[in-house]
This record gives structure tokens, sequence and C-alpha cells, in this order.
């Protein structure tokens, strides 16, 4: 229903309010046709005198002052309340308003939420539309308001004095009236808000359900300590000015601890936490240093645990991944799916563990709660049967008069918890402002109210999805809301759960939007296709890497944490840094990787038909490996065979932490000559590990010429062994006929003098 424009206010007396009217009219004649056209026409503003003779650019008219509203209390008065109204007005004009006051208006009931978010929408004064206001003792004087200063103001009026009628919501406004220099007297600026008027409870209330998230920004890495615990790197230790007192994690903790909402969780949020409640390290250039925030980190866990010790709590899966991103462009890259069913498994272990509660993990939650058929595919594909979607996504079709129930069957036993989408982006805005955060307060309870006084005989159940990162600020204002429901006058809590259970309007619209449909803001901040085949590729080395190690767990849990992450939705618009992330989990595997590795052979010289050949294996990491496979092959095996005869030689490799391996491979000389060799290591799959080791053998055999030279000189050293045995014989019987005996010299050595030269870069193999 529009808003009626031409509902008088409560105020001064008919006489009083007719002179006003009169001189406003007078004043506003050129919005006479605007006015003509009728309520659901927005007025035109009024021409302000100063611009008939001039072209000043400074604000005028009704927008000369800015009327900021920083507190309406109580936010949903009952009877017998005064309500108290402070702000702050500030002149904006480049001339002194004189004669400024400031007024209290009290506007028409709005009947519907869509008047509500027409009235919301008006920022000049209209006159004729615009009600009296309440005059007399409430209101405040300045005799001048100079240019660019502002002055607070406070107005308390007994809320009989109001005027309200039937239970409903009111439109709030506050006013500066005054005069410049080039103007006459009028109002120079107005502020409108909502007061919810409902004197008693109602015997029908709306069920409200909140959504409380606890999610944030990546900081853990792929990295861990060498120790027995695995002591957890960290690339910043930012998370702990979110957990410190006054921090945003800790203010979400704190306010909800009082509010009756369910809390909705990224389980990788409490692993980092925890591991921040113990040892851990935090990048510092190319080293790490030690994290010092042990102490924050174990009393924001001690604080949560005992706010959702009695509370509905949600887990999302770990890390909170991108179910857009994942339907629209990484579904079709093998592998993506997997890593979601595998977040949804440890999400469950990972807050019991923790929280020591049992979440729900049967949720799942897209951006803004847009969704499509692959969306929902995706969702229930890791085995949620609840999707919260939005109303904007899931709109009305069938021109329902009402809200309906948030509970909507889509299909294929799943259910879409459909969130309002008025409520939900209520306090999106930024609220570190009062005069923001009380007009979001003021309008969510009007929301609320509206809602519940729908024409509609069913008691409804709605649910609230804000932001999922809200700031301090709109926290703040998300519980001021909260409690000012506190009194459970027209609405009650209820938990996700039983939201999701709650029996449907029959009316109410069940079609999943098209693909078409998703909005085009939403599409262009998705993960790109690219970060899914990196994910892959990084999966696809770990897979390989880990079946070479003799205690995979301590590189598998750190790793598949570190690529869910990759999928985080809060990489959303900050592309830059989600790559930076999947560049440094791939970089520093590949770092692992190559820990285990070959080392190079210079050119190897083979003197003789047979020989080894080693090859040596080193292993840099602190814990073993195993399943490892080498293998040498010879380009040429008809000039050099390896072990029995072939061309292929293979050896399994099991190392220990630390060490190195040399394996040695017979081989088999059949002509001289240059023979390369090639060494790789394989997993016992086949799959190639790290990359090939190339070098040369050289083969100088031993010929038959040569042999033939070596039997000649053994010939000539034997016939010189008879001479001289010949000779000595004859010379001793010489002797016995009274002659001097002969003396033979030394014979020649038949070896070489030893050479104490080094060998040469050539390396010479042991036969």
């Amino acid at each position: 229903m529009a808003e009626a424009a031409d509902i008088q206010g409560i105020g001064p007396s008919p006489a009083r309010r007719w002179l006003r009217r009169t001189a406003s009219l007078i004043i506003g004649a050129p919005l006479v046709a605007a006015l003509l056209v009728g309520p659901a026409a927005p007025a035109a503003p009024a021409a302000p005198a100063a611009q008939a003779g001039g072209t000043a650019k400074a604000p005028t008219g009704s927008e000369t002052v800015s009327v900021s509203l920083d507190t309406v209390a109580p936010s949903a008065p009952v009877k017998g309340d005064t309500l108290t109204v402070s702000g702050t007005v500030t002149n904006r004009g480049k001339s002194t308003i004189t004669q400024a006051e400031v007024d209290l208006r009290v506007g028409p009931r709005l009947f519907d939420r869509t008047s509500i978010d027409t009235a919301a929408k008006r920022t000049e004064y209209v006159p004729g539309s615009d009600p009296a206001p309440l005059g007399g003792k409430y209101t405040v004087k300045f005799a001048k308001l100079p240019s660019g200063i502002s002055q607070d103001f406070t107005l308390s009026v007994p809320v009989g004095k109001l005027g309200l009628g039937d239970d409903g919501v009111y439109q709030l406004g506050v006013s500066l009236s005054g005069q410049t220099a080039r103007a006459p007297y009028g109002v120079l600026g107005i502020q409108r808000t909502f007061l919810p008027w409902q004197e008693a409870e109602r015997d029908s209330k709306t069920k409200v359900t909140y959504l409380w998230p606890l999610t944030a920004s990546p900081h853990v890495t792929a990295e861990t300590g060498s120790d027995d615990q695995q002591t957890p790197v960290f690339a910043d230790d930012d998370l702990a000015a979110e957990l410190a007192p006054g921090g945003r994690l800790e203010q979400l903790v704190s306010l909800g601890s009082q509010l009756p909402v369910t809390w909705v969780i990224d389980p990788d949020l409490l692993a980092s936490v925890d591991a921040m409640a113990r040892n851990y390290r935090v990048k510092s250039g190319d080293t790490t240093v030690a994290g010092k925030n042990q102490a924050v980190a174990k009393q924001w866990l001690t604080s949560l645990e005992a706010a959702v010790s009695d509370s509905k709590v949600i887990a999302l899966p770990f890390a909170d991944p991108d179910l857009a991103s994942i339907a629209h462009r990484g579904k079709n890259v093998s592998g993506t799916l997997s890593h979601l069913q595998t977040a949804t498994e440890v999400a469950g272990t990972t807050v019991q563990t923790i929280l020591h509660v049992k979440p729900s993990t049967d949720f799942a939650w897209p951006v803004d709660g847009a969704i499509d058929p692959s969306i929902v595919d995706v969702a229930t594909s890791a085995g949620a049967h609840n999707v919260i979607a939005r109303s904007d996504s899931l709109q009305e079709t069938g021109g329902l008069s009402y809200t309906p129930t948030a509970a909507r069957p889509i299909g294929g036993g799943t259910t879409a918890v459909v969130s309002d989408a008025r409520l939900s982006t209520a306090f999106q805005g930024d609220m570190s402002k009062a005069g923001n955060s009380t007009l979001a307060v003021q309008k969510f309870l009007a929301l609320t109210l509206a809602l519940t006084q729908q024409d509609t005989d069913a008691e409804r159940s709605i649910v609230v999805a804000p932001q999922r990162m809200p700031t301090v600020a709109q926290a703040q204002s998300m519980a001021d809301a909260l409690h000012a429901l506190d009194d459970e006058r027209w609405t009650e809590p209820l938990g996700l759960v039983d939201a999701a259970e709650a029996k449907p309007d029959t009316d109410a619209t069940t079609s999943v939007p098209g693909s078409s449909q998703y909005p085009k803001k939403l599409r262009s901040q998705e993960l790109p296709t690219q970060a899914f085949q990196d994910i892959k590729s990084t999966q696809v080395s770990l897979n390989n890497f880990q079946v070479i190690l003799t205690h995979p767990e301590r590189v598998v849990t750190p790793f598949g944490n570190a690529v869910n992450r990759s999928m985080s939705t809060s990489w959303r618009g900050k592309p830059l840094e989600a790559q930076q992330y999947r560049d440094s989990v791939r970089t520093y595997l590949q770092g692992l990787i190559n820990e285990v590795q070959l080392i190079s052979k210079s050119d190897v010289t083979l003197s003789g038909r047979s020989a080894t050949i080693p090859v040596t294996v080193q292993n840099r990491l602190l814990q073993g490996v195993d399943h490892l496979v080498l293998r040498l092959k010879s380009e040429n095996a008809t000039r050099l065979k390896l072990n029995d005869g072939g061309a292929v030689a293979e050896q399994p490799i099991r190392i220990a932490g630390g060490h190195s391996q040399s394996v040695k491979f017979d081989a088999a000389a059949n002509v001289n000559g240059q023979v390369q060799m090639t060494a790789q290591l394989y997993t016992e799959d086949g799959t190639p590990y790290g990359g090939e080791m190339t070098f040369t053998v050289k083969v100088s055999e031993v010929t038959p010429t040569v042999l033939l030279v070596i039997a000649g000189g053994l010939l000539l050293l034997v016939l010189a062994g008879i001479r001289m045995y010949t000779h000595r014989k004859r010379a001793n019987a010489g002797g016995d006929n009274g002659g001097e005996p002969e003396q033979p010299s030394d014979p020649t050595p038949d070896t070489g003098p030893e050479n104490g030269e080094p060998s040469g870069s050539g390396e010479k193999v042991e036969r």
C-alpha cells in the first residue's frame, strides 16, 4: 500500500496548523502541480528563493541543513514512556541561519513495507505531505546557526503527546526551520525515521531466526614446523587484532552471547584460533618468528565456548568454500567437488572438538543467498539438504500480499531457507556513524512490525541472514535492533534448524531462478576457472608426493586445509590476494618435493668389460621416504648393457630423513665409445617423481691387439728369464774352474711407478 501523502500529523491547534500550511503553500507554490499528481508520484523539491537571483552552488531549500538522528530511545516505546530523540544539525549553506528551531514531527501510520521503503527514500521537506511540528515546549531553538557550524539537540516528549493511534509503524521526522539573508522563514532540513508502536503483546507473533556469522579471511599457510606438534605458520598476525578486546571477532562473540541467535561458524576460523592458542609461527620475510598472542586466542575460545553452550550452531564447510564459484567456474575441473565433500566432512568434527557442541552440517550458504540450479546442485552434492537463499533471488511470482514462511521445498528433498532481503541487508552501510545506525535500527524494527501485521492468519517463520563478515559497528547495530525485540511484543526467536523444518506456505514460490538471473555483480567477483586449475595442479602434486612418505599425514592435513582455503568465499573481490595464496601453497609444496632428488653425476669412465655404476639419491626431508623406484636407462644397450643385459634397470629406494643413498647398477660393455645414461625416480605406480638426471659413460674396453702386445711382452720376459738362468748356470760352472763369477744386474720392474696425481674431472667406476 502506498504511503498516504495527505494525512495530517498530530500537534498544534487546527488554526495554527492552517496558518502554517497556508504559509508553506505560498512559499512552495511551484510544488502544487506535483502534489496534485497523487500520492504515488514523488514530490518535486521546492525552488529556493536564494536561487532566483544568483547561481549559488551551496545546498539550498530544505537541504540547506543536514539533520542527524543519533538516538531514538526507546526504539519501540510503550504507553507511559517518554520518547527522547537526540542528534546534530549542521548548516551546510553559505549563510548564517537565524531563528533556528528544531521540531519533532509525527507522520501518518504506514500500513505496509513498501510504504516504509518509499518514505525512507524521501530526503526533502514536502509542504502538505509532511506533518506539522509538535511545537510548543517540544522544540529546541538556536538564535543563529553560522555556516559550517553544527549544534547538538535533544527532544524529549511523553509518548502520550505524540498522538499515536492504532498499533503500527509511524513516520517520525526531525526538522530545522529558520531563515537566511536570502531566504524567508521555512524548513531548511529534515530527517525521517520510523517509530514502531505496539502497546501490548500480540496473540500471533512472527518467529525470527537471526544468523550470527563467525567467519574470517584465511591466515594460516600450508607450512608447518619440523617438530612433533607441527607448529603452524601464519602468513601474518592480523587475526590477533580481530580477537583482541574491541576487535571484530571479539565483539561478535561478546554481543552474540547476549542475543537469541543461531551461530554460523567457519570451522577454519576455530582451527586457526586453536592453533594460535598453542605455539605458532608468523612469516617475516624469508623466515618466521614466534607468535605472541596465545593469551588472546585462548580467551576468545573460552568466551565463544561459553556463548554457544546452550545455542544452536551451524558449521559451514571448512574454510567456507565459495559455492557459486565452484558451480559456475570449478565443478568441471576434476577433483573440485571432492574438496567440497572433504570440507564438509571435517567441519562437524572440528567444531565439536574445539567448542564441545555438536553442530548441524546440513546447511549451505551461497554468497548473498543468490542461487540458481547449478549452485543448488553443488550445495547439495556434499550432503546438505538445506540451502540458505534470499528473497531477492527466490522472488515471489504469485502476487502474495504477505511475506511467506522462509522454508520452501525446491525438489529433490532440498529445502530453500529463504531469508528476508530487506531485513538481511538492513545493516550493510556505514554503521560507524550514529545517525546511520539509528536509522537502520528503527527501519529494521518497523519492517518486522509491518511484516507481523500483514493480512494473514498464519504464524510465519522469517530468517535474517546478514553479511558474512560484519564490522564492529554493524554488529553493534544488529545487536541494538535485536535487543529492541527482547520483550517479544510482536516477534519471538527461533533457531535455524527449526525454521528449516517449519511448515511452508503452499502459495509461496518454489521455483529456482535460472542461471541467467544470477546477479552480474556477484558473478564478476567469482574465482576464475584458472583458480580451480591451479588447485587441481597442487592436488595432483600432493597426491604424488604423499605416496612416498613414511608419515604422509604430516603433509596431507596442512596442505588439504590450504587447498580448501584457496576456495574460500572471503577471496571475493580480492583476486590478487587469492592468487598469491594459491601460489604460496604450490611453491611451498614444490619445495618439499624437490627435497628428494638425484645428485648430479659427472661423466663416468668405464675401463673394462664390466663394472658398477653408482647413482646417489638424497632425502633432505625430516621424514623418511619409501615406495620409490630408481630407474637407470642406457641409450645404447648394444654398447653398454645394464644388469642382465637389458637397456633399463630398476632398484627400490628407501631413505631415512636427512640421509642419502648410493644405488649401484651392474653394467657390461661390448664396444668402446660414449653412452648417454638417464636416471629417473618413479613412484611405485609408475608416475615420474622429480626431473631426469643424465650423464655420460665413456667405455674404453681392452682390445685383442692390446692383449696380443701384452702376451708378446710376457713371452719376451719368459725368454729373458731362461737366458739369464742359462747364463748364471754357465757362470757358476766357470767359477768351479777358478774364474770370477759374473754379477747379473737387477731385473727391470714389470709395472710402472704409481701416479699420485688426481684422476681428473671424470669418474672412474668400481669394477
